[in-house]
């Protein structure tokens, strides 16, 4: 997962303009090919974008990896991973992945990612990379999450208030730490941008470059992402998935689920939110806090 460009010139961490000028300077080296000083003048003066990923262990790799890609073919941007450690990080499924910086190093951030996975359950309680996120969030222009990602925003405080979406197993539980639950592929509230489950991670990729960069460019990243998804089975969704293959999924996850609906209201009491209520759950009412 690290810009291979990165140790091409030198092993240094450039950022934003800077990042782009060097490597424009690289390219014949790099390549072998050139650029036009026109293109090289529209490169320098593009805005300037540093995107913070978060990473830990139990991660689901796609969460990260589909977003990255999008985030990676951003003009004048630098996506740098985040963690806990510099240490090779294991994914859900044995994915090894390396951060870039800690979050004591890591630098100026843009844009806040949060990825999801069996590992927020741990990360909900996780003081470290909480008070990460509660500091850097004030000064970022986005705070945002993939799929159970938001969770772990919720448990900062990040998400009270906001309209959210997360992974369909986990949405009723955005309510405990007083966000909105919105039934969504991705959600956007003012500065709060969030994805639903694992694969929406491109949709809300191409969102996050909508927003910054404009239609224009998200539209040539999802062309040359060739992203034009035609599923081969109607089971994306619980909405459209046959029911009994909905009640199976249910119950293959009934005992995770219990064991992380237990973990968000301990670390949504945490916060200061009392038991959420029934109501508040469907939408009829709103959270109480001490």
């Amino acid at each position: 997962m690290r810009c291979l460009l990165s140790d091409a010139i030198g092993g240094h961490c450039f950022h934003g303009v800077a990042f782009v000028t060097v490597v424009l300077n690289k390219l014949p080296e790099l390549t072998g090919r050139t650029m036009t000083d026109e293109t090289k003048k529209l490169a320098q003066t593009g805005p300037a974008l540093t995107i913070g990923m978060v990473l830990f262990p139990g991660l689901t790799q796609l969460d990260l990896t589909g977003p990255y890609e999008v985030f990676s073919r951003l003009p004048g941007t630098k996506v740098c991973l985040v963690a806990g450690t510099l240490m090779p990080i294991q994914s859900e499924r044995g994915l090894m992945i390396s951060a870039d910086a800690t979050f004591e190093s890591a630098p100026a951030l843009d844009v806040i990612c949060v990825p999801g996975g069996p590992g927020v359950d741990s990360m909900m309680e996780d003081e470290l990379l909480l008070q990460f996120l509660r500091e850097r969030a004030p000064s970022a222009r986005y705070v945002t999450s993939v799929c159970t990602g938001a969770l772990v925003l919720g448990a900062a405080g990040l998400l009270r208030g906001y309209r959210a979406t997360t992974h369909w197993l986990s949405h009723e539980l955005l309510a405990l730490f007083g966000a909105i639950p919105v039934n969504e592929r991705v959600v956007i509230d003012r500065n709060r941008i969030t994805g639903g489950g694992v694969t929406a991670g491109i949709d809300f990729g191409l969102t996050v470059a909508g927003e910054v960069f404009g239609t224009a460019v998200a539209h040539e990243i999802q062309l040359m992402l060739e992203y034009n998804p035609s599923p081969p089975f109607a089971s994306g969704s619980p909405h459209s998935a046959p029911k009994s293959v909905v009640r199976r999924v249910r119950d293959a996850c009934e005992a995770a689920q219990s064991r992380r609906r237990a973990i968000a209201e301990r670390a949504a009491a945490h916060l200061g939110f009392v038991q959420i209520t029934t109501d508040f759950l469907t939408g009829n009412s709103r959270p109480l806090q001490r």
